[in-house]
């Protein structure tokens, strides 16, 4: 997986293309999250008391469509950081940083939106002795076998988050990721949104898969498909160690403004073109907030060092 997504040809650090050419994600969807985000920046700032800088960093940005569509926005004093192992786009905004780590000390709003699905993972599953194995896979051809046993790390991860025997995708390394970029921020709040589950509602096959050009695929790890595994994302939660709420995209989009509603009909009546406009943006929050689509997603808010501020943004 690692060698897939970010070896030296790997699906995210060859350049050719962006992750919005093979699959949808919120950002992608519709301004009008961009415009969620936004407020959600306005509540934070306020929390903070406006601070000199305010840091926006967006982890796993793509090509940097979010921070893009957020600039024109924002005052001055909002410092935009893009991190991203991909090269910096040619056509990129000067105004936007671009580096492959974490800042340290943030003052402001990390946000790393279906990121921590990329992080690679390992998968075990039973041998005929009902013992855990780790799951090898010829790069070329997808091809599975099972290799040697879990270690002891991997093992105390499964008992402590992975409900049931059977095929487990071990998460401790996204744990890990969040943790350390939780702890990049000094003062502020951290936001991952992604797609996971819940350990009473882990899938009993796991849910690793491909994604190239909008469509899943088979999963072929050499670089010309995304390698995408929900996330446990209780566990990850909880590795991070500071105050925090965890709460469905459609909630949280519902908190910032988006409802889906549909305009008046005497909207129709009185300004026609005014209606479809309106018609159209419900529309798209609609796709936001599906529940059986991006609404699903889960929001993962840390609240670090705002105290009771922190627990009324969402």
């Amino acid at each position: 997986m690692a060698a897939g997504l970010y070896g030296p040809e790997g699906f995210f650090v060859r350049g050719e293309q962006g992750p919005a050419d093979h699959f949808r994600t919120s950002v992608h969807a519709s301004p009008l999250f961009a415009g969620a985000v936004l407020r959600l920046v306005e509540r934070i700032d306020d929390a903070l008391g406006r601070p000199k800088t305010f840091d926006l960093v967006d982890v796993g940005a793509g090509r940097a469509e979010l921070l893009t569509a957020l600039r024109p926005l924002l005052p001055e004093r909002v410092r935009l950081t893009a991190v991203e192992l991909a090269p910096r786009p040619k056509e990129l905004a000067a105004g936007i940083a671009w580096r492959e780590d974490i800042p340290d000390g943030i003052v402001g709003l990390l946000i790393a939106t279906e990121w921590l699905d990329n992080v690679p993972l390992d998968v075990a599953d039973l041998d005929d002795h009902g013992r855990l194995r780790k799951v090898l896979v010829e790069p070329a051809t997808g091809a599975e076998s099972l290799g040697g046993l879990v270690d002891a790390a991997d093992l105390f991860w499964l008992r402590r988050w992975w409900a049931g025997p059977g095929r487990a995708e071990i998460g401790w390394p996204r744990d890990a990721a969040w943790a350390d970029a939780v702890q990049q921020v000094r003062r502020g709040c951290a936001l991952a949104i992604d797609y996971g589950h819940l350990r009473g509602e882990r899938p009993p096959l796991g849910s690793l898969t491909g994604f190239r050009g909008g469509r899943q695929v088979p999963l072929v790890p050499d670089g010309s498909c995304d390698v995408t595994a929900h996330v446990a994302i209780d566990a990850v939660a909880a590795a991070a160690g500071t105050p925090y709420g965890l709460i469905r995209q459609r909630e949280a989009l519902r908190a910032l403004g988006l409802d889906g509603a549909r305009p008046p009909l005497e909207l129709a009546r009185q300004d026609p073109a005014g209606y479809l406009r309106a018609l159209a943006a419900a529309g798209a929050e609609a796709e936001l907030i599906e529940p059986g689509g991006l609404g699903s997603h889960w929001w993962l808010l840390h609240n670090v060092g705002l105290g009771e501020r922190g627990s009324m943004l969402l």
